[in-house]
């Protein structure tokens, strides 16, 4: 019964959100990138191509926890996140969330099975 928990979490987390739970890449308040992603594996490509201005702005707001833990339901991504340090930003930061997002994204992937 455990592993059908997981199964359902896992898929739960990966599915596609609709367009008005997509979460909206912003270089500023009021500057909109064009960028939407409305599931996890779109977050991934999306944050590897948007500018890291963007990338710095969500995360120093916090906003990419909060659509990761409240939208997605993966309280599991959301806290590790939060915990990259807020001294990093541009390139360094970019990579660190996508090394994090990548590796929970193969995580589900492999339990969704």
């Amino acid at each position: 019964m455990k592993n059908n928990w997981k199964k359902t979490d896992a898929s739960e987390i990966l599915r596609t959100v609709p367009p008005d739970k997509a979460f909206l890449f912003f270089e500023d308040v009021g500057r909109y990138t064009g960028k939407l992603a409305t599931n996890l594996a779109d977050f991934l490509k999306d944050i590897k191509t948007v500018p890291s201005n963007s990338v710095t702005f969500h995360f120093k707001r916090g906003d990419f926890e909060k659509w990761i833990q409240e939208i997605l339901h993966d309280p599991t991504l959301a806290q590790r996140v939060k915990r990259i340090k807020k001294s990093y930003s541009g390139k360094e930061l970019r990579d660190k969330i996508s090394q994090i997002v990548k590796k929970r994204l193969k995580e589900l992937q492999k339990r969704s099975r």
